[in-house]
């Protein structure tokens, strides 16, 4: 989440118009994450969340929409799309596209300790569980292809700004994740950003799961290692533990194949290695907006490195 663009005061209340949303109070932007422009919007019907959509095309929107009120109904504490009195879900803001939904309980942490890491293992699982009998489909836009077109794009400046060993590392790793066979291995709706700022706890529990403008049909065993990226691997030393942890968690509510647990070791690079591509591309090339978070790269290079050198997967 981060604010593009911006909106005032008479055109969030003509947004509003559209809804049946009560009475605006107040607004504010939301500086957090990159891909979108968010705000938080207090009407005296309670607290929502309004999304301007910068990247994504109309016609992409309605299955993001349809799955959130899917995995709403499947009992995911997720936020439910806020429907305009014309029957919509999605207004029209100067020459973008936006959404309002439901604020969910519970905060945003910086990391997680023992109990809410396993908390949010078993929420990963019961997700996957969820959105197995969704019936929209949607190509991984992330995925290795993309992965090598952006590292096309950012090898240029990687080597003038890092060297050519960090270039040797990128293509290294990138060669070998194309050529990992990974047919016949679980696949379905992912979440793939399964990150601590898209998890609100409450009391060491998930109490809510968001942004779900990444989610996907990828392998469920690639979405566990991004989320177990995020959220368990710190490089400390308690890493295996946390990454055991973590695992352990999420089989308590759908159990991996041998062929997953096969994989996890590389899927666990594989995760590391999408992450570093996006931000370096984020870093290289930032777009203009009034609230802009980057993330850094060298947190998932760092990541990456320690993965191709240990095996924490077991």
């Amino acid at each position: 989440m981060s604010v593009y663009t911006e909106i005032n005061q008479l055109e969030m209340q003509g947004i509003l118009k559209q809804y049946n949303l009560g009475s605006l109070k107040s607004f504010q932007g939301i500086s957090a994450g990159i891909e979108n422009s968010n705000f938080f919007v207090d009407t005296d019907q309670g607290r929502f969340v309004l999304t301007i959509f910068e990247r994504m095309q109309e016609d992409e929107l309605p299955y993001f929409m349809n799955l959130m009120q899917h995995l709403s109904a499947q009992g995911i504490p997720c936020p439910k799309v806020q429907i305009q009195v014309s029957g919509g879900m999605i207004f029209d803001f100067l020459d973008k596209k936006g959404c309002i939904i439901s604020c969910l309980e519970g905060q945003t942490l910086e990391s997680l300790n023992q109990q809410q890491l396993e908390s949010a293992g078993r929420m990963l699982a019961a997700l996957h569980n969820a959105g197995s009998n969704f019936k929209e489909d949607h190509v991984n836009p992330t995925g290795l292809i993309w992965m090598q077109e952006t590292t096309q794009q950012v090898l240029p400046l990687l080597n003038e700004r890092y060297g050519q060993s960090t270039v040797d590392l990128l293509q290294e790793e990138l060669a070998m994740q194309q050529n990992l066979d990974v047919s016949d291995v679980p696949a379905g709706l992912i979440h793939a950003d399964y990150f601590v700022d898209n998890i609100l706890v409450s009391a060491n529990e998930v109490s809510g799961v968001i942004d779900f403008y990444y989610a996907c049909d990828d392998l469920y065993v690639y979405d566990l290692a991004i989320a177990a990226n995020a959220l368990a691997l710190q490089c400390a030393e308690d890493d295996a533990q946390r990454l055991k942890s973590f695992v352990d968690a999420y089989q308590n509510v759908r159990v991996l194949s041998n062929k997953e647990k096969g994989l996890l070791a590389m899927m666990l690079r594989r995760a590391a290695l999408r992450f570093w591509v996006s931000r370096l591309y984020d870093a290289f090339f930032p777009r203009e907006g009034a609230m802009i978070h980057i993330k850094d790269p060298e947190e998932y290079r760092e990541k990456l490195l320690l993965l191709r050198q240990q095996d924490l997967s077991c």
